[in-house]
């Protein structure tokens, strides 16, 4: 047996290190459903190999050559944020806060829906972002960070008009705001009704691709509504906000039962 010498160790630390630091970053993004979908097709090369399925290992062969460039044009937003810690110095990053107990969650819930009563009844625009098991860091570096406990006041002030935090969104991860004037992806759906202005698209585009819920007031008509996964619920109470919010963050994780308020959009309330 070869001697173990202090330089392997040293090898083997750095290398921990990086690939400790490498799992922080994509953990806290989008990039870990892509980086499960790549496993997954890895695991289906080795089964076609093991039970000899031609043509499926054929076909993932080349799918093979492919992946690796795929890799760095899906990862590039964290391959950049990796090297812009790593010139900032700042290689350690923090890792998510623990859940919310009981009665965080319901002075959570009971602020963002008296916010967007306010608001509602302004007719102010806003757009309030609530992270569940996908993480939103990628969004957050979007916006400016506030990083600061959510409350009523804080929301109401945030979209105040004409103010350079009133545009974009606000994403909260547990009880605390973590950012403002953040940039969303707007949805795709090409049925999307033409009534919907350009908040309710962008809830219904975080909503598409993380399992995030946005809740929207619309500047038009002051109709509070919530997006989640594709689907929009319009026109809700402060009650029903209330209710369909409190399903999202039961103790159960953000991924439990769904409201009986969230519908399809299409088969939305017209007054919204």
């Amino acid at each position: 047996m070869p001697s173990i010498r202090f330089l392997d160790l040293l090898d083997i630390a750095i290398v921990t290190a990086l690939v400790y630091q490498v799992l922080l970053l994509v953990r806290g993004t989008r990039a870990v459903q892509l980086a499960l979908g790549v496993a997954v097709l890895f695991a289906v090369y080795a089964a076609s190999r093991f039970f000899e399925l031609m043509t499926l290992q054929w076909i993932l062969s080349y799918l093979g050559v492919v992946i690796p460039i795929a890799l760095l044009v899906i990862f590039q937003p964290e391959l950049r944020r990796m090297l812009e810690q790593l010139g900032r110095g700042g290689v350690f990053v923090s890792g998510f806060g623990s859940g919310l107990g009981r009665e965080e969650t319901i002075r959570l819930v009971n602020d963002i829906a008296r916010a967007c009563r306010v608001l509602s009844g302004r007719k102010t625009g806003a757009l309030i972002v609530l992270e569940g098991r996908t993480g939103l860091n990628d969004v957050i570096e979007s916006g400016i960070k506030i990083d600061a406990v959510v409350t009523v006041q804080l929301l109401i002030t945030t979209f105040f008009p004409n103010t350079p935090l009133h545009d974009g969104a606000v994403v909260i991860r547990g009880n605390r705001l973590m950012a403002a004037g953040c940039l969303l992806p707007l949805s795709e759906n090409p049925n999307i009704s033409r009534t919907l202005g350009t908040r309710h698209r962008a809830g219904l585009g975080i909503g598409e691709s993380t399992d995030a819920v946005a809740v929207v007031v619309s500047e038009e008509t002051g109709a509070i509504s919530v997006a989640r996964e594709g689907q929009l619920a319009r026109g809700l109470s402060e009650e029903e906000l209330k209710v369909t919010l409190l399903r999202f963050l039961a103790q159960d994780g953000p991924k439990g039962p769904r409201g009986p308020s969230l519908w399809p959009w299409r088969r939305a309330r017209s007054q919204a």
